[in-house]
């Protein structure tokens, strides 16, 4: 028993450690190991033989313009620090948004994004963004969050101008409620 229990054993030490090979020789065969092309970009392989910084996706025949809106639904200010930009397809931008808390309490807020026209929304690729999460804000609180997106170079050639927009609104439940106004009677407003 203790034989064939060693044996097993030995097995699947053995087994475990060619799993590694046979991931990357199945992976590079299929085209979808991500880490080994970077292996070889290193090591100066096939695909090191492409600069490695230069983005191969970037349309640069086309410009589109990408306009910044910004709503609130609550006492606060809120605004892109840029109304608008010119990106090429496939480039990566940022935009700073500024956030500033006016009320005199803690408040926990979200932003939901809208795209015009519609058709330009899965085009639109955010890899961060303040809409992403919920933010809490304390009294007078100014804060910057970024959006760092690129726009897909399949991206219909008709259009030419994308509008994010975002709405900010708090987010009940986490924060107190605001302040209950005072019963004033007139001879308390007298004197």
């Amino acid at each position: 028993m203790l034989a064939r229990l060693s044996v097993v054993v030995v097995g699947m030490f053995g087994f475990g450690y060619a799993l590694v090979p046979m991931y990357r020789t199945i992976c590079d065969a299929l085209g979808i190991n991500v880490l080994s092309l970077s292996e070889q970009v290193a090591s100066g392989g096939k695909a090191g033989r492409r600069d490695a910084g230069t983005n191969t996706q970037v349309d640069t025949s086309r410009r589109i313009t990408v306009e910044f809106d910004a709503n609130a639904r609550g006492p606060w200010e809120f605004k892109p620090a840029v109304r608008s930009v010119q990106v090429h397809p496939g480039e990566m931008a940022t935009v700073m948004y500024e956030f500033r808390n006016v009320q005199d309490r803690a408040m926990a807020a979200q932003a939901i994004p809208s795209y015009a026209p519609k058709q330009a929304s899965p085009h639109f690729n955010k890899l961060e963004c303040f809409c992403f999460n919920e933010y809490q804000l304390a009294p007078g609180e100014s804060r910057q969050w970024p959006v760092v997106f690129y726009v897909d170079p399949k991206l219909p050639r008709d259009v030419t101008t994308i509008t994010l927009s975002y709405t900010f609104f708090e987010v009940g439940g986490k924060t107190p409620a605001a302040p209950k106004p005072v019963a004033v009677n007139a001879e308390q407003v007298r004197s």
